[in-house]
């Protein structure tokens, strides 16, 4: 079958695309005929080599984590869907999602797209609306608390920034001065130009006695301790990224990895295709210019997603 494959650590201009087996669903698993993938920073970070020592890929590897398509065999074990059925899922325990055909878990990884969400921007829902999920339920911003976003107008940041409104949140946004529109349009209270001055500075300005949670999709290790000072005595830190256990002043730092719930891809679901939830993808890429998105992804900001169509050439 066609892929985008990576034969060796390296940029994203190493990978090419080629043909490669085709995948076997397992028992509990699903194969699924892909329509649409989406990029995810970890995508980057495995075919280049930056996590090789704590997740080591094996080569060929196809890359892609998150994306829809149409179930096209089932293997032992698996109940509750049926060849045919439009479905969107996060294939990151079996990645490979740029390709014609894809494996993965069907339990709590998979579920079905409803008819009001096209297939491009559920394949951008998975991966980054789980993160968002699970750094909210982190620092558990309850209604009429604010929240602090940084790196509000990426992927996570865009779901996270939506989740907190429609809990009751007064959400800070980061956004260049060209993007506060957007992040407003989430539905963020404000939006701190974090271009113009630290973006700590910025939201004490607003709560001079500190924002009740900080959520920073940004900055890494000592480099957390800049934004936290945004934060209260007591207030919540989440990152997906790490940082120090201790960053003073009583503050709960939790920095987690992606955790699916049941029901979490279906809710995400409902809501984008009730028009709840808005899914912004800044750029769709045709099968043949899958190098070209991944190169695009690594060396320019995006907005939202990058997604692979790959029911077009």
């Amino acid at each position: 079958m066609r892929a985008l494959v990576a034969h060796d650590y390296g940029p994203p201009s190493g990978l090419v695309l080629g043909e490669v087996p085709e995948p076997k669903p397992g028992a509990g698993q699903a194969l699924v005929r892909m329509s649409a993938a989406a990029l995810n920073p970890f995508d980057l970070k495995l075919i280049t080599g930056a996590l090789r020592e704590m997740v080591p890929i094996q080569f060929p590897y196809v890359p892609g984590m998150d994306g829809a398509g149409t179930v096209a065999a089932l293997g032992d074990g698996v109940e509750g869907i049926a060849v045919g059925d439009e479905v969107f899922g996060f294939f990151g325990r079996t990645p490979g999602t740029v390709a014609e055909l894809a494996v993965l878990d069907v339990e709590t990884y998979l579920a079905r797209r409803p008819s009001g969400l096209d297939a491009v921007h559920a394949a951008a829902l998975g991966e980054s609306g789980a993160t968002a999920n699970t750094l909210l339920r982190a620092v558990e911003p309850g209604a009429g608390q604010s929240l602090l976003v940084v790196g509000a107008t990426g992927g996570i940041g865009m779901f996270v920034v939506q989740l907190a409104v429609a809990a009751g949140c007064e959400v800070l946004a980061t956004a260049t001065p060209e993007e506060a529109d957007y992040v407003l349009g989430l539905g963020a209270a404000h939006a701190l130009d974090y271009t113009s001055e630290e973006v700590a500075e910025l939201a004490l300005a607003l709560h001079p006695h500190g924002v009740d949670a900080l959520i920073d999709l940004v900055n890494r290790g000592e480099g957390v301790l800049g934004s936290a000072r945004a934060l209260r005595g007591g207030g919540r830190f989440a990152s997906p990224l790490g940082g120090p256990e201790d960053l003073g002043r009583g503050i709960t730092a939790s920095y987690v990895s992606l955790t699916l719930l049941p029901g979490d891809l279906e809710d995400l679901a409902a809501r984008a295709a009730g028009g709840e939830l808005r899914v912004e993808v800044s750029r769709v890429y045709p099968f043949g210019e899958a190098v070209q998105a991944f190169i695009d992804f690594a060396s320019a900001h995006t907005r939202g997603k990058l997604v692979i169509d790959l029911s077009a050439g």
